[in-house]
């Protein structure tokens, strides 16, 4: 389902908010076995959407998104529902608050179905550290859906919610985004609030909307965009109609086609797909080039470096002392031995490894040497994106270098942190980018990464929908 069809829907009288909940509710406990999307469904997403119908009989403004079911990644805060970040140590805990997004998204009448499956902390490729277990992806169920958003974008991908909110650090919204056939949008930096959202990442992260189309990226986009008081790293920037701004005509633009994300390590399938796809922007006006940023090359240690040099400062927060998950102390044992036990019992492998390497980088002695020369090289890699901004309009590659791989095929941490290769960089610059369904090969989907300028979000949609009407890509996402 398209997602403002179901909004339009509800509003010209087809269906009823209820209705598209209660059909959301019931495709999710019935698909829930095999994709294993979500971590907690929504026990009242019903009786939410009966009061959107209720304002709507009253003739009263029920919002943009009126009776959209729709999923949120389990780091953003739900009042009253769990909020895990797919750990342990969160594994009970339910936030007193909602998230400014999530309250934006209520504020236009969307129903909230559930939380859903994610990397812990959202630190993977592909939800294989969740510790309730990995989604899986809609294509092929023994294969990824991506991550660390992967159920954000699984739920959207095998129909079970019209739409969903991720959060993009290194490419957690665009990797799943392009291994689901979905369309998935990370923001410029600051353009969406972080408050409420469960930081791994604080100067990289996002949150990111994933629909089945352009429109409805734009759509959710616009209900969560705009400044907050309370996040002091969101942009006092004018938030346009998006849905309006991508029906609008690209005209004639210049795309640079970016030779490092066609390196070493790219599928030839992926690439083919990809070249193919920029073959229809093309159709859709713009004139291709390539480009090459150098900095480039150094981007993926230099994002490591950084995302787990944060990582380490903001899960020390985590100490099973004040909530979350905590071991008994033992007799005589002091403070920190207790400290020790409970995050060496609630962290995954994958965290405790990021955090061991953050504290390492950030250690005295190694400070300068890793953590300080990772930002001078970040500033490098801003600058070559600006100089590539002044010769093109947009800058484009494939989103991932590869097709999702199987459950469990990919146990070499380091293996998998070359998968986001093609994504990191757009995080460091803060940049705004958005993953298109490129094609199929062997029946499995690859993305198409179109990279804009700082908040040029509504030409970087119009783009989208131009490319999207010639190719009709949406049509691929399996709703069976």
């Amino acid at each position: 389902m398209r997602t403002l069809s179901a909004v339009m829907d509800v509003k010209n009288g087809n269906a009823t908010a209820a209705e598209l909940a209660a059909r959301a509710m019931e495709t999710i406990e019935r698909k829930e076995p095999l994709i294993r999307a979500f971590i907690t469904v929504a026990e009242r997403a019903v009786e939410a959407a009966e009061e959107v119908d209720r304002k709507i009989a009253r003739g009263e403004d029920a919002g943009s998104l009126a009776g959209l079911p729709i999923a949120i990644k389990d780091n953003i805060s739900v009042k009253g529902m769990r909020n895990t970040c797919g750990s342990r140590m969160l594994a009970n805990y339910v936030p007193p608050y909602n998230a400014t997004v999530v309250d934006k998204l209520l504020a236009q009448g969307a129903v909230i179905c559930g939380k859903t499956t994610m990397d812990e902390f959202a630190m993977g490729s592909s939800t294989e550290t969740c510790f309730f277990g990995p989604a899986r992806n809609p294509w092929d169920v023994s294969r990824v859906p991506g991550g660390s958003s992967g159920g954000s974008a699984a739920a959207v991908a095998s129909g079970e919610v019209p739409a969903a909110l991720g959060s993009d650090t290194g490419g957690s919204a665009r990797c799943p985004a392009a291994f689901t056939g979905t369309v998935g949008l990370k923001p410029t930096y600051g353009r969406v609030s972080r408050w409420g959202l469960v930081s791994y990442s604080h100067s990289l992260e996002q949150i990111s909307p994933i629909a089945p189309d352009v429109l409805g990226v734009a759509a959710l986009l616009g209900a969560i965009a705009g400044s907050d008081g309370r996040d002091a790293t969101s942009a006092e920037v004018e938030v346009p109609s998006y849905v309006d701004e991508a029906t609008a005509e690209p005209g004639r633009f210049r795309v640079g086609v970016v030779k490092e994300f066609f390196g070493e390590g790219t599928d030839e399938r992926v690439a083919n797909l990809v070249y193919g796809a920029l073959e229809k922007v093309k159709e859709a006006g713009g004139s291709l080039e390539q480009v090459s940023i150098p900095c480039l090359r150094y981007a993926l240690p230099t994002y490591y470096l950084i995302a787990m040099s944060e990582c380490s400062s903001n899960l020390s927060r985590f100490d099973g002392l004040r909530y979350g998950f905590h071991l008994d102390a033992k007799p005589n044992e002091g403070w920190d031995e207790l400290f020790s036990r409970t995050r060496a019992a609630g962290f995954g492998d994958e965290v405790k490894r990021r955090i061991i390497l953050g504290t390492f980088a950030l250690s005295a002695g190694y400070y300068d040497e890793w953590f300080v020369k990772a930002a001078k090289v970040r500033t490098l890699v801003i600058r070559d994106f600006l100089r590539a901004f002044k010769s093109f309009d947009i800058l484009a590659g494939p989103t991932m270098p590869c097709l999702p791989w199987k459950v469990g095929e990919l146990a070499d941490p380091l293996s998998v942190y070359r998968m986001d290769v093609d994504t990191v960089a757009v995080n460091l610059a803060g940049l705004p980018a958005i993953s298109l369904p490129a094609g199929l090969a062997g029946g499995l989907p690859a993305g198409l990464q179109l990279i804009g300028r700082h908040f040029e979000e509504p030409f970087l949609l119009r783009v989208s929908y131009a490319y999207e009407q010639i190719t009709g890509f949406p049509k691929n996402v399996p709703v069976s």
